[in-house]
């Protein structure tokens, strides 16, 4: 595997040099918008019953969210 011996020390210097190169600021917004293209490729590729369960799921806790505002 390529990435069999990568570490703390090794995860670390990667997010260091990460920060220093996007700003801390910028690595949210990164990561966010890495979570909705994944989020979006998973909705891409379910199967229907998939799709209805997340739907379904979806609109719950859109109104759990409704009554608690």
């Amino acid at each position: 595997m390529l990435f069999r011996n990568l570490g703390v020390p090794e995860l670390i210097l990667i997010l260091v040099i990460a920060i220093l190169i996007f700003g801390p600021g910028r690595i949210g917004k990164i990561g966010s918008e890495l979570g909705k293209g994944i989020r979006g490729f998973k909705q891409g590729v379910a199967t229907p019953e998939e799709e209805e369960a997340a739907e379904k799921e979806e609109a719950e806790s859109q109104e759990s969210q409704d009554k608690s505002a």
